[in-house]
């Protein structure tokens, strides 16, 4: 992927956030891989509606250096990603509503839904609390992410990982929606998740056939 590419399709994915009511303003973030040492993402404090291609930024993920605007200030949560992480090529951060009802009350989502247990995992996890742009907050979430492709961060927001930027923003689809459904069936008398070692297989059929037949024919 060309450097071009990566910040057109971060812009694009900002603009589409935005139009799903995921994020607003300048909120979140998102990056993308461009090879083995750079990403495009987000700058500090820009707007989506009005961010332009150009306005994205090229970053190390391995030794911060930078070109271009000043990188979002939680560069080094989507850098430990990279690094960790070498199956995802997309990551998003958010404040989407219902994903910050529950990370505010630090609940683990259980898998209330079948598409929750089989693109983000068994459970959605909390990550303990951290102050935002520091590394506790990375090393938290980082913890919570392990066998996930998502996770809360208490009193803060969300993160979600993707293959690529259709399963990323898939991801953050889901995610709210079963944030959603997770809130309401608690007030019907306690939200009932499916059989973990169900979920869990459901979501290694999911990360092992179904989305590799969708990615790899592209």
């Amino acid at each position: 992927m060309t450097r071009e590419e990566a910040q057109l399709m971060v812009r694009d994915a900002g603009l589409r956030l935005v139009k799903a009511g995921l994020t607003a303003g300048t909120w979140g973030n998102i990056s993308v891989r461009i090879d083995d040492k750079l990403m495009a993402i987000t700058p500090s404090g820009g707007e989506y509606v009005s961010m332009r291609p150009e306005d994205i930024t090229i970053m190390n993920y391995h030794d911060g250096s930078y070109e271009g605007k000043k990188p979002s200030s939680e560069k080094s949560l989507h850098a430990a990603v990279y690094v960790s992480r070498r199956d995802i090529h997309a990551v998003v951060h958010t404040h989407s509503t219902n994903a910050s009802v529950v990370a505010s009350a630090r609940r683990e989502v259980p898998p209330v839904l079948d598409d929750l247990a089989q693109i983000i995992g068994p459970t959605v996890r909390c990550a303990d609390y951290a102050l935002p742009s520091t590394k506790k907050i990375v090393k938290t979430t980082m913890k919570a992410l392990k066998g996930r492709m998502a996770a809360l961060m208490a009193n803060h927001g969300a993160i979600c990982l993707g293959r690529d930027v259709e399963e990323v923003f898939t991801c953050c689809e889901v995610l709210e929606k079963g944030c959603k459904t997770f809130i309401e069936a608690e007030f019907w008398g306690g939200a009932k998740g499916i059989n973990k070692f169900e979920a869990a297989l459901m979501h290694q059929i999911y990360l092992k056939k179904y989305s590799k037949i969708r990615i790899n024919s592209k």
